[in-house]
């Protein structure tokens, strides 16, 4: 098993700059991949970034693309997402997530974290 706990969430105005946290314990996330999701009021989850186990390979959805970076450092257990240029729209509760290999639906990574509030004022 898996447990995840993400951390850095808070509200920020917009144009600014977050950096959100995954911490893993139970087992090591060296061998997953590892994914952000978001999910804002009255929607559905959406993705948002994935990183392969070793960091080779990240994507991310076009809405945050050239603005978030995802990364991982797999010898602390832990996985980032760097926010910058921060747009109210981007509000939503965070979630990161783990799956067995590289995927982009919610339905496919099988551990997940509690959420971490990001709030984007204007």
């Amino acid at each position: 098993q898996v447990q995840l706990v993400e951390s850095g969430g808070g509200l920020v105005q917009a144009g600014g700059s977050l950096t959100l946290s995954c911490a893993a314990s139970g087992r090591s996330i060296s061998t997953y991949a590892m994914g952000w999701f978001r999910q804002a009021p009255g929607k559905e989850r959406e993705f948002v970034a994935t990183v392969n186990w070793r960091s080779s390979s990240t994507y991310y959805a076009d809405s945050v693309k050239g603005r978030f970076t995802i990364s991982r450092d797999n010898a602390k257990n832990t996985v980032y997402l760097q926010m910058n240029s921060l747009k109210p729209e981007d509000t939503a509760v965070y979630y990161c997530a783990a799956a067995r290999e590289l995927a982009w639906g919610p339905r496919d990574y099988d551990y997940w974290g509690q959420g971490t509030q990001v709030t984007v004022s204007s």
